[in-house]
Order: structure tokens, then C-alpha cells, then sequence
């Protein structure tokens, strides 16, 4: 059965229906160009939703999954691996913290990252201090913790009842999380630096300077989301670097493997001693062969010529995408940072940002949306200008079309 051809009808008989994917099956890859079962060409600002940081077949990451894969693939957390503590230490030097945890995904990082904060304030300050004050429109990952962290609803319907201690604000406004934050019950904030699913939302910079401040006043520990935002996709290897906001806990995944599956919780080692022997854990965590992967990523990405491309890159895109916006009348602005970027639907088009994904589609370019209003760009941070231009191109004549 393996080896006989598939097509997208078998995923309606093999496959819980919780995903809904396009006719397209993408059977291979390179740099930043896809092509399908019948060799159809696409140039991909998709990323697999910001996780292609380093395209497809990057000869790299090849190599060094080729090169761990002669060696040892997995152990489990009884021991260590050296893949593993090479990656903590660089990820230790290039940023804040002083402790890493390992899991799979950016869901098992906030996961750990939330469990963190609440042991902490337990063991600082007690049981009562337990609330977690999160924001509306955010989105944290699909575990039911996670998914009730998040403040979209709709991810939460039909498993309720969902844990408690937690709390939504608005983003970007202070004023809704200093009539929630208290000195004896929050034990953390929990937020994306640059809102993903919530419509490619970038924080303000005194929403975020007051964060931190709120948290220091209340004896709450800061936590950044940074699934989405990390590993250079801002333009700094972190958000947090760009605003100079530093947070007690910051959960990376998406870009960090470069497409394997990998995910890191970040923290000082204050708060990271809360996490002592046995109170969490991952069977895959620390993965040999992903930890070798993700440091080839971490050293590629990190150099300053590759995160000052990506603002090249990110300015050549963002003017090429509101020019045709401003053209055919479809956005009202461009916003987000370095390479994930959000067109905003103008009010025409509200709630019609499926049909821009399925129009380039037709034309060979693959967008993402954020939500039902704004379509999502998140391509290789290493794109080439060429493939940006020719994308351009290929969009406004999906727009023109979808349009006339």
C-alpha cells in the first residue's frame, strides 16, 4: 500500500476529518519553489506557517541530519545526548536565558512554560497564586491547557470544561490587564510579542514595557510566546531583542527545527529550578537527531547577514504587496514584522481572505490567511529577491483576476 499513488480522496477515508486540505499534495521541494504530484510549480510564502525558515532541501540541514543519523537517533530523558546540550548552550548564549527544556512542539513548550510559571508562584508564594492573564485573539497551541490560555473561543468549543485561573485582556491595551493583575493571585502574563493566528498583531512597544513593569510590581513572571516570531523571523532571532523586553520564560518552536519537529521552553535559572526532577517531562524532548537539526538552524539563522536580509527582504515584500493592495483596492495596510507579515482586508473584502489563498493557488504562489480578514505571509527568511519579485508577480494576477 505504501508504494501505491495517493491523491487527496484517500485522506477523506484514512484521516481524522479535523483538517480541511486543498486538492494540492507538494511532493517536493527546494529553496523556496514547491512542486506537486503533477509538477506544478509554486513559489511558497507559506513556510509551513513560519517553520521553513531555511526553505526546502537546505543542503545544511541535510547534512547534519545525515551526519546524527549514522550516529544515534534516540535515547529518552534517562540520559543526555550531546546534540541536546550543544543546542541548550547556544541557545543559552544568543539569548536570556540560563535553562532550556526540550519538547516537540510549540504546544508542548507552552505547555511546560505555563506549568513552570504556576509551580513557581507555588512554591514562592503559595496555592492561591495561580491566575494566568492571557489576551483575546491570541493563540498559545491546541493542547486543552494551551487552547485555554489562548483567547480564541472557538478553539475551545465542545471541550469544555476547561481549567481554571485564567483570564483575557485586550492586546495593546495596559489599562485591561491592570484591572485583572493582582499581587496575591496572577502568577504569570502570557503573551505573543507579534500576534500569529490573532491577525499578525504586533505588540506595542509601551504595551510591552508595561507588561514587564506589571509583572515586576506583582511578583508575576513575564512569559513570551514565541512560536512564530522566533528564530529571525522578526528580523532579531527573538521579538523580545526588538523591543528590548526581556521575559522570564519564552517558548520557541515552528522555525527552530526548520520543518523537524522540535520546540524549546527558554528560562533563567531562578524560575527554571521550580521544574526539579520528575515534576515534568517528554519522551521525545531533546531528540538527538531534532537537536542536531535545530543547531545547524540556530547557527545559520543567528549570523547578523542573515537577519539583516530578512529586513531587506521583508521591506521589498511589504511595499510589493501594499502596492498591489493600493492598485486593486484589497488592503488597507501591511503590518507585522520581518518576515511575517499580515495584508489587511479592506472592508470590501472582509471576511473573504480564503479566497486570495485559493486565487494564488491558481496562479503558483502559496499565501496563508490569519483569521477570515488578513492574508499571511511567512516565507524563507532566506527567499530569494527573485522568487519575491516573481511571487509579486503571480499574486496581482491572482487579485487582478479575483477582481475583475
Amino acid at each position: 500500500m505504501s508504494k501505491e499513488p495517493v491523491n487527496r480522496e484517500l485522506f477523506d477515508e484514512v484521516m481524522v476529518p479535523n483538517y480541511a486540505p486543498g486538492s494540492i499534495i507538494p511532493v517536493r521541494g527546494e529553496g523556496s519553489r514547491i512542486w506537486d504530484q503533477e509538477d506544478r510549480e509554486f513559489i511558497d510564502l507559506q513556510g509551513g506557517i513560519a517553520v521553513t525558515c531555511l526553505g526546502h532541501s537546505h543542503p545544511g540541514l541535510i547534512g547534519a541530519l545525515h551526519e546524527q543519523a549514522d550516529k544515534i537517533w534516540h535515547l529518552s530523558n534517562v540520559m543526555t545526548n550531546e546534540p541536546a546540550l550543544r543546542l541548550a548552550k547556544t541557545l543559552c548564549d544568543l539569548t536570556f536565558a540560563e535553562r532550556v527544556f526540550f519538547a516537540n512542539s510549540g504546544g508542548e513548550a507552552n505547555e511546560a512554560a505555563f506549568k513552570l510559571a504556576r509551580r513557581y508562584a507555588w512554591e514562592h508564594y503559595g496555592p492561591e497564586k495561580n491566575e494566568i492573564i492571557s489576551f483575546r485573539n491570541s493563540f498559545h497551541g491546541r493542547t486543552l491547557f494551551t487552547v485555554s490560555v489562548g483567547g480564541q473561543p472557538k478553539y475551545l468549543e465542545g471541550f469544555e470544561p476547561a481549567p481554571g485561573g485564567i483570564h483575557h485582556a485586550e492586546f495593546n491595551d495596559l489599562e485591561s490587564v491592570k484591572k485583572l493583575i493582582s499581587k496575591e493571585k496572577t502568577c504569570a502574563v502570557v503573551v505573543e510579542p507579534i500576534q500569529g493566528e490573532g491577525g499578525v498583531m504586533p505588540g506595542d512597544q509601551a504595551f510591552l514595557e508595561g507588561l514587564r513593569q506589571l509583572c515586576d510590581d506583582n511578583n508575576a513572571l513575564l512569559v513570551f510566546d514565541e512560536v512564530q516570531s522566533g528564530v529571525g523571523r522578526s528580523g532579531h532571532l527573538y521579538a523580545y531583542q526588538m523591543y528590548d523586553v526581556v521575559p522570564d520564560i519564552l517558548s520557541s518552536a515552528k522555525g527552530l527545527g526548520g520543518g523537524f519537529p522540535v520546540a524549546a521552553m527558554l528560562t533563567t535559572a531562578r524560575v527554571g529550578a521550580s521544574l526539579g526532577v520528575g515534576t515534568h517531562g517528554s519522551t521525545y524532548g531533546g531528540n538527538a537527531l531534532a537537536c542536531a537539526v535545530a543547531q545547524k538552524v540556530m547557527d545559520t539563522v543567528s549570523q547578523p547577514e542573515i537577519l539583516k536580509g530578512v529586513k531587506s527582504r521583508s521591506d521589498r515584500l511589504r511595499k510589493g504587496m501594499m502596492d498591489i493592495g493600493e492598485r486593486y483596492g484589497v488592503f488597507s495596510e501591511v503590518r507585522g514584522a520581518g518576515l511575517l507579515l499580515g495584508c489587511v482586508l479592506t472592508e470590501k473584502w472582509q471576511g473573504k481572505a480564503k479566497d486570495f489563498l485559493n486565487a494564488g493557488l491558481e496562479e503558483g504562489v502559496m499565501v496563508l490567511v490569519a483569521g477570515a480578514n488578513v492574508v499571511r505571509l511567512a516565507p524563507s527568511l532566506i527567499i530569494p529577491e527573485s522568487d519575491i519579485d516573481e511571487a509579486l508577480e503571480r499574486f496581482e494576477t491572482a487579485v487582478r483576476k479575483l477582481t475583475a
